[in-house]
């Protein structure tokens, strides 16, 4: 749990460029995962869940400091 925990602190320290290129990064990484997947050459199938959560908490801390831009 710590783990998760300072990479989510690293997360917020960038800015919002940074975690867009980011993103992009793990979408590619994401697509390849799942071509491998699909021909039976992805042994860790675990990595499919765990890019799509990594996105979603990439998107999240975007939206939050879009949101304090917009507020400020």
């Amino acid at each position: 749990m710590a783990k998760l925990t300072s990479d989510l602190q690293d997360l917020r320290k960038k800015d919002i460029k940074a975690l867009e290129n980011l993103v992009l990064e793990i979408r590619e990484s994401q697509f390849k995962n799942r071509m491998k997947h699909k021909t039976g050459q992805l042994t860790e199938s675990h990595l499919l869940t765990v890019d799509r959560k990594k996105i979603a908490q990439i998107k999240t801390i975007i939206n939050e400091k879009k949101s304090e831009e917009a507020s400020a």
